[in-house]
């Protein structure tokens, strides 16, 4: 872990979630293939404190400066990954391939057996970054209604329900 560090998220860290969720959100709006679909705004700091306090969350520095966030919640026995974004000047360094590791660590010491996400099946930094960390597509939504739940709402939104994903990732 060069160059940067990782540790619990705390309270104070919400108003710098939303920043470094919006920066990363430059991508999407970048993306060509994306034109004309909707990109949703960021998540609020008021969100972000309420899934901080829950314990979750994990906050990624470089110097004293956020470079990258994981926010989560659990669902039953599994943690729901709501977001993951690393600001732009910080991607590429392992940043968030290090919250992911992390995040399953602390889910599997806490006897969780999962975690869980929605996201574009199709973009790099989406699916496929998942897929290569040990992640794979839901296929059955039997007892994780939140990710049907989750998909839906970004349908409504006018996210294009065919190249969204649940995926999901079984901690051993």
């Amino acid at each position: 872990m060069s160059g940067f560090s990782i540790r619990l998220a705390r309270e104070e860290d919400a108003e710098a979630f939303n920043l470094v969720e919006d920066d990363a959100a430059t991508l999407l709006r970048e993306e060509p293939s994306l034109e004309g679909i909707p990109i949703p705004p960021s998540e609020s700091a008021d969100h972000y404190r309420r899934l901080i306090a829950k314990g979750n969350c994990l906050a990624a520095f470089e110097e004293e400066e956020l470079a990258g966030f994981a926010a989560a919640g659990r669902v039953g026995r599994e943690l729901h990954l709501h977001e993951l974004s690393v600001r732009r000047a910080s991607q590429g360094k392992g940043i968030g391939a290090t919250l992911l590791r992390a995040l399953a660590i602390d889910a599997r010491n806490s006897g969780l057996q999962a975690i869980t996400l929605n996201t574009y099946r199709d973009i790099p930094w989406n699916g496929p970054f998942y897929a290569r960390h040990g992640f794979v597509e839901v296929e059955n939504f039997e007892g994780r209604s939140h990710l049907a739940e989750s998909l839906e709402a970004a349908a409504e939104l006018g996210l294009p329900r065919e190249r969204r994903c649940a995926m999901i990732k079984f901690l051993d």
